[in-house]
């Protein structure tokens, strides 16, 4: 069942199931018991502009942002209308660079009454990053966005989800700086990282004086042995819906909830091409015009709120 608040999200009865998540040297003590609504899936859009992505990097330094045409008034105002009219909540990750530039977006979207989280300020890759950068990128953006919607900030996404085994060290930080939850570990192998090792479903991560840190990792199903993404994204545009959808009812039918993520640039078939290799263009460019009726079929077949619902912080 769904619960109502932190203090009655419980653990599995006497024997607390946990293990050592070593990792880098450092060890977390993972609770996995967090009891969710298997139904109730979790919708979020990572609210960053269509030249700010890892497959454009090699090509479009962080620098040069300004210089570019921005899309994402247009992007995001079409997503938010797709969810109302659809009369779906969702987790926005804004990234501070946006927040800093467009403040009248990023009120918009909490009055339209969506949940606002942190995307970090510059899309930097943790293991990019020593502790010292990661916390200043990290409050830099969460004091952006607070600002302007006056709430304070519970969830972070890591950039290209770049929470890995040697970078776990983010958890204690992340909590240090008031945030709730976290859903950067995506546990598949990824050319820029990837958690395989990781618990697949929503966990609690036990940070001892620094408290504790829920964990919604990505979407994965189990196809010969590995764990196969089914989260959002490239695999969304790339994939034929009907797989989506059989692997995420398979998820829900198992009584675990499912995350997706979206971008805004996503649903833009019309953004500037750059060119690049023939991977990053598949990736960044595949079946745009594809997505938004891929959205529209997902909101129709499942049933979403925002993170924060479906883990019973709201």
């Amino acid at each position: 069942m769904i619960i109502g608040n932190m203090q009655q999200i419980h653990f599995n009865s006497i024997n607390k199931k946990k293990q050592l998540m070593e990792c880098g040297g450092i060890g977390l003590e993972v609770i996995k018991s967090l009891e969710l609504n298997g139904s109730l899936n979790a919708l979020t859009i990572d609210v960053e502009d269509w030249f700010q992505v890892a497959n454009l990097q090699d090509i479009v330094n962080f620098k040069d942002w300004d210089k570019f045409e921005s899309r994402i008034s247009l992007t995001l105002t079409q997503i938010l209308n797709l969810l109302c009219e659809k009369n779906v909540g969702a987790t926005f990750f804004v990234l501070g660079w946006i927040a800093e530039r467009f403040p009248a977006l990023i009120k918009q979207i909490d009055d339209y009454g969506h949940e606002i989280a942190t995307h970090g300020y510059s899309h930097r890759c943790i293991y990019e990053m020593n502790e010292r950068e990661f916390k200043s990128d990290l409050q830099k953006s969460i004091e952006l966005i607070g600002n302007i919607t006056g709430k304070d900030i519970l969830g972070y996404r890591a950039p290209n989800y770049s929470i890995i085994p040697n970078t776990i060290w983010a958890f204690k930080i992340l909590a240090q700086c008031g945030i709730r939850y976290d859903s950067s570990i995506f546990p598949i192998k990824h050319n820029r990282g990837g958690f395989v090792s990781a618990p697949r479903f929503p966990f609690i991560i036990d940070l001892e004086q620094d408290g504790k840190l829920i964990e919604f990792p990505l979407s994965t199903i189990r196809l010969l042995g590995n764990n196969f993404p089914v989260a959002g994204g490239a695999y969304l545009r790339l994939y034929p819906y009907w797989f989506i959808r059989s692997a995420l009812r398979k998820l829900n039918d198992a009584g675990k909830p499912v995350i997706i993520y979206i971008h805004p640039w996503e649903i833009d078939y019309f953004q500037p091409r750059l060119k690049t290799n023939f991977s990053s263009r598949l990736k960044h460019y595949g079946n745009l015009a594809l997505t938004e009726q891929k959205i529209k079929k997902l909101l129709s077949d499942f049933q979403f709120a925002s993170i924060s619902e479906v883990i019973g912080l709201a």
